[in-house]
Order: structure tokens, then C-alpha cells, then sequence
């Protein structure tokens, strides 16, 4: 049996992926559990089945981080509101000092 593509798995939606990630952990599990029962045939399937989950994780956080950097580069293109919420904290903190002082 060859290792599966990942081509395949990108084209997966998210509750795709994050389905899949669930079936392949149960059948981690049930090879563990084949293992110690001592009723596993095909050892290799444990190879396959690992590799399969690591290209899965892989997929999902490479989502994870292109979704970050969607969100950074939309917060950087408006920097005007950003500096807006700066200058008003600073405003409120010195307040905030001066009061009990007084």
C-alpha cells in the first residue's frame, strides 16, 4: 500500500479535514488496540496511518496560519483605528496615575 497524497487532502473543507483527523486518530487507536490484543496482521499500517495523520496536522495548521496572516495583514492595512485605540489608552492611563496622587 503507497503512502496517500496529499493533494487529495487539500482540497478537503475545513470540517473535512478536521473529520478526517478524527476517523484517522480512531484508527491509530484501533491498531493500538490490535497490537496489544495480539491480532495485528500488518504492522505497516501503523507507518501509514501516522504518516497520513502528520499530513492531515500539517494541512490544518498551514490553514491555521494563512488565516493569521489574512487577520494581520487586514489590521495593518487600517493602522488609523489602531492608532486611535493607542493614543486613548495612553490618555486614560495618565489619568488613572495623576487621580490617586492627587
Amino acid at each position: 500500500m503507497a503512502f496517500p497524497k496529499v493533494d487529495e487532502v487539500r482540497n478537503f473543507s475545513n470540517e473535512e479535514l478536521v473529520a478526517e483527523i478524527v476517523k484517522v486518530k480512531r484508527e491509530l487507536f484501533d491498531l493500538r488496540m490490535l497490537k496489544a490484543t495480539g491480532r495485528l496482521e500488518k504492522p505497516h499500517l501503523f507507518k501509514h496511518t501516522r504518516h497520513r495523520l502528520a499530513q492531515l496536522l500539517t494541512i490544518e495548521r498551514e490553514r491555521v496560519l494563512a488565516e493569521a496572516a489574512e487577520a494581520d495583514q487586514v489590521s495593518e492595512v487600517s493602522p488609523e483605528s489602531s492608532t486611535t485605540a493607542k493614543a486613548s489608552e495612553t490618555t486614560d492611563t495618565s489619568v488613572e496615575t495623576n487621580s490617586p496622587e492627587a
